[in-house]
């Protein structure tokens, strides 16, 4: 992860190991450094927490530390959403993790092979280590950070909204001790002369008074700069004034579809070009409190059909210059999502390798109304027209404040941007062109084609060697398979439970006897 993206939940690890008794070295993977020379050498066990991004890299890792007597454990989204895959490659894997979780795994510290234990709490923990508590681990990631430090801070876990496709939609909403946030605000006014906090809320200010007082008490307004992701429902004018009064910067709402998922912007039963219309006044109004705002979008629901739903969003674009829009194509990642069992049982579920599972470099759901080529045809067209030199001028001088007209266009000439539209009409040409590229697209065939496994090779760098055989391929369809042994066993649990009427045995003979017992 970017060092200013780094997650909060490795950095709580780390307090919870060294309050059990343990020594503990933290670090954090952005990407760019030779991560076999940073690791430490003589461990015990290792913890991992990993992106479904990082999968690939995650079990390469294992395989190494194993191959030193280490004992490995793989946390964070990837190990919720594949365990199965996760625990052929480490002795413990870790859904929803508290103190107590944590306990137990290095309670046992042992060798679970070839298939390791599944561990994971009954919820979210009700209270985790604030950022006084995570400084050191804080402090060192931040150092690789090259100009801006981004502090991560949580109020919250879980989300309200039920969007088909996210994590958080089966967890309940919990905010967090508010008296706590309040010491590590004012904690970070001591280490920094205007410190930048980054809100991981999965929806932030869903108690927006509750979180406003909090700030308002601890600091001086307008003297921490605050980015969040929100809801255009949450983000009313006077909503807005306070936000401005109190240092936020950058927001991050959700629109994610034209026709449907309207609950996060007020839109519910308007679809289409009106709702384009009302997000779009709804964003400009933003736009005159909040410096910075990034609209997200999915692309490839099972709403979009034809041009229409691309269309739109250029609309939507040019009526709001000022936005920087986020895109993400459709994913399943394995068991994340109650949705992703609709998508496994229609077979539209691709078997990519986790490497590409980032929202953008593969969609491993099959639209259900396009072809492939359409649907990236559409997708570059969309994305062309978003970077064009003429559309980031646009938003350049939509934009009022100089540090966001800049990233905006550092984001628009980099990888995010030209950068995709290259990767893109790549993917697009292969599909025209590579028969065995489409074919793999088509779920003809699970041999993964070698532009992707191209890629996987040299971004793992040293670390290839050390990827376990088979660690590509994953069953796509594991988390289908799974429910159905799970139902299944509570089926024959309840049935074995029931009463059964007692009769008087007669004598049998030896085959009715075998019969019965085959019954």
């Amino acid at each position: 992860m970017n060092a200013n993206f780094a997650s909060i939940m490795p950095q709580v690890l780390g307090v919870w190991c060294e309050e059990l008794g343990h020594q503990v070295t933290s670090v954090c993977y952005t990407g760019f450094e030779n991560l076999v020379d940073e690791l430490p050498q003589d461990v015990d066990i290792v913890f991992i927490g990993a992106f479904s991004e990082a999968g690939q890299t995650a079990y390469a890792l294992s395989n190494l530390f194993r191959s030193r007597g280490a004992i490995t454990v793989l946390g964070g989204p990837h190990a919720r959403c594949y365990p199965q895959d996760a625990q052929k490659y480490f002795d413990y894997v870790v859904g929803l993790t508290d103190k107590q979780v944590i306990h137990d795994v290095l309670d046992d510290c042992s060798r679970h092979r070839p298939v390791g234990l599944y561990f994971t709490a009954k919820q979210q923990p009700a209270s985790i280590p604030g950022v006084q508590e995570r400084w050191k681990f804080i402090e060192s990631t931040l150092r690789k950070a090259p100009l801006i430090k981004l502090v991560p801070m949580i109020g919250s876990l879980g989300c309200p909204y039920a969007c088909s496709f996210c994590i958080d939609s089966v967890i309940p909403y919990q905010p967090l001790d508010f008296r706590l946030l309040k010491e590590d605000l004012s904690f970070l006014l001591r280490k920094f002369r205007r410190p930048i906090v980054g809100w991981h809320d999965p929806n932030f200010g869903i108690r927006f008074d509750d979180y406003m007082d909090a700030i308002e008490d601890a600091v001086v307004p307008n003297s921490i700069d605050f980015i969040a992701e929100s809801s255009l429902s949450l983000l009313s004018e006077p909503h807005l004034k306070r936000l401005k009064r109190n240092g936020f910067k950058a927001i991050l709402p959700g629109v994610e579809s034209w026709f449907e998922l309207g609950g996060k912007s007020k839109t519910n039963g308007i679809s289409g070009l009106n709702k384009v219309r009302q997000v779009s006044e709804h964003v400009n109004m933003i736009l005159r409190y909040i410096p910075y705002v990034q609209t997200n979008f999915v692309l490839g629901l099972d709403s979009d059909e034809g041009t229409e739903p691309f269309e739109l969003t250029k609309r939507f674009l040019a009526m709001t210059p000022g936005t920087f829009p986020g895109y993400s194509l459709l994913s399943a990642f394995g068991q994340a999502a109650p949705v992703n069992l609709e998508y496994q049982r229609a077979n539209h579920v691709l078997p990519f390798p986790f490497h590409f599972l980032d929202n953008n470099h593969a969609m491993n759901v099959k639209p259900k109304n396009y072809s492939w080529p359409e649907f990236y045809q559409n997708v570059i067209d969309l994305t062309k027209y978003t970077f064009t030199w003429g559309a980031i001028l646009r938003r350049f001088k939509a934009t009022g404040a100089v540090k966001p007209r800049l990233m905006n266009v550092l984001r628009a000439v980099s990888s995010e941007g030209f950068g995709r539209i290259k990767y893109f009409t790549e993917v697009r040409r292969l599909l025209g062109s590579d028969v065995r590229f489409r074919r793999y697209f088509n779920q003809e065939t699970t041999d993964l084609p070698q532009f992707y496994m191209d890629i996987i090779k040299k971004d793992l760098g040293s670390l290839w060697d050390w990827l376990p055989p088979g660690a590509l391929y994953h069953d796509p369809n594991a988390y289908l398979k799974a429910e159905k042994e799970r139902i299944g066993g509570v089926t024959a649990e309840r049935l074995a439970s029931v009463p059964q009427p007692v009769r008087e045995e007669k004598p049998q003979t030896a085959s009715r006897l075998d019969l019965r017992a085959q019954a």
